[in-house]
């Protein structure tokens, strides 16, 4: 079977606290990672060298970009390439959320999904890969049986009180 990843890209250093809830998930399902650093903007040319190095495996991989503010990464990493992208950019207050709008408005051709929450990101790219890895599909079942568990016990005792 060939290989599977996420590829998760950063936008910046400033982006690894965020991405760390993406790994602790992927990690969690023993799915295969790896995190990188580039800037749409400010470095386009080594984005696009990180992205042809991936597009020579022979493997399955979804990307995972996250970048905040003015999020050209994940248009331009969708637009280059012909796996998966999910983009999770982190929660800013700064504009009153509204920067959402860099990751929800992308040019005809180009679509990445965007899923805000870093855990849910995580999901969705272990659902993508689990399409041809029934090992993996059993893990995500586990997952979700383990967050049905969680709430059921929540019930449980609040019933009891």
């Amino acid at each position: 079977m060939p290989e599977e990843k996420v590829i998760i890209i950063m936008g910046s250093k400033k982006d690894e606290e965020f991405s760390n809830h993406v790994c602790t998930c992927l990690k969690n399902l023993s799915i295969t990672y790896e995190r990188r650093v580039a800037s749409a903007h400010k470095t386009p040319q080594k984005l696009l060298k990180i992205i042809e190095e991936y597009e020579k495996l022979e493997g399955r991989i979804v990307y995972i970009t996250i970048a905040g503010r003015s999020n050209a990464l994940s248009g331009f990493v969708d637009a280059n390439t012909r796996y998966p992208v999910i983009a999770c950019p982190p929660h800013s207050n700064d504009f009153g959320f509204l920067d959402i709008y860099s990751s929800l408005r992308m040019p005809s051709g180009v679509s990445p999904l965007v899923i805000l929450d870093p855990e849910n990101a995580a999901l969705a790219a272990a659902k993508i890969l689990a399409l041809t890895n029934p090992k993996l599909s059993n893990r995500v079942l586990e997952y979700q049986q383990n967050i049905k568990d969680i709430v059921e016990h929540a019930d449980k005792k609040f019933r009891s009180v």
